[in-house]
């Protein structure tokens, strides 16, 4: 088996794209640690691992049809950072329903956990299929609490583009989850 260590990313990926697992596990080894450290700027040690072992697992689940622009570098640390953001309106979205949940329902024995798992779910995916623009600054206003002018900054936009893609994020949740609208109408007003 040939040592890739020293090749560069432009040719790790090459290879990689080619189904070459070395190179695979060359990336894997030379990016697993600092993409670790980077998403624990975001997410506790817990969900950290799982997020870089699935985008790993992606990475090899799709190498045939990688179409990466930038380095892949800024693509795996920019492909972790909206991981964890969507970690972050998942583990918030959970939370809010299950509050929810003990104060409006305490006593019901027809609330199960599974039906707070289905609901947690259900918005999950819906917002999963956002178009990044939109998820990535909705995510940021809705569970970050960052202002439209710190969004804007952040992403490089203006306040109107923020506006614009949080009021289209919500329009979209609003159809996708009308079926549960009465009790998500915390993530949606």
């Amino acid at each position: 088996m040939e040592n890739l260590i020293n090749f560069d990313d432009s040719d790790l990926l090459s290879l990689l794209k080619e189904g070459n697992m070395e190179a695979f596990n060359t990336l894997f080894q030379k990016y697993y640690q600092p993409l670790c450290a980077y998403a624990h700027r975001y997410v506790g040690h817990e969900d950290l691992e799982e997020i870089v072992q699935d985008l790993f697992m992606w990475l090899w689940n799709n190498h045939e049809n990688l179409d990466i622009h930038t380095s892949l570098s800024s693509y795996l640390f920019r492909a972790t950072h909206t991981r964890c953001l969507n970690k972050i309106a998942q583990n918030k979205v959970k939370q809010r329903i299950e509050t929810i949940y003990w104060k409006n329902y305490t006593g019901n024995d027809t609330i199960e956990d599974y039906q707070i798992d289905e609901l947690t779910n259900r918005i999950h995916e819906a917002i999963n299929r956002l178009p990044e623009s939109y998820r990535e600054a909705f995510i940021m206003h809705r569970f970050n609490d960052k202002s439209y002018k710190e969004i804007a900054e952040s992403l490089n936009v203006s306040t109107k583009i923020v506006d614009y893609r949080i009021q289209k994020a919500l329009k979209q949740l609003r159809e996708d989850l009308k079926d549960y609208l009465p009790l998500i109408t915390f993530l949606l007003v």
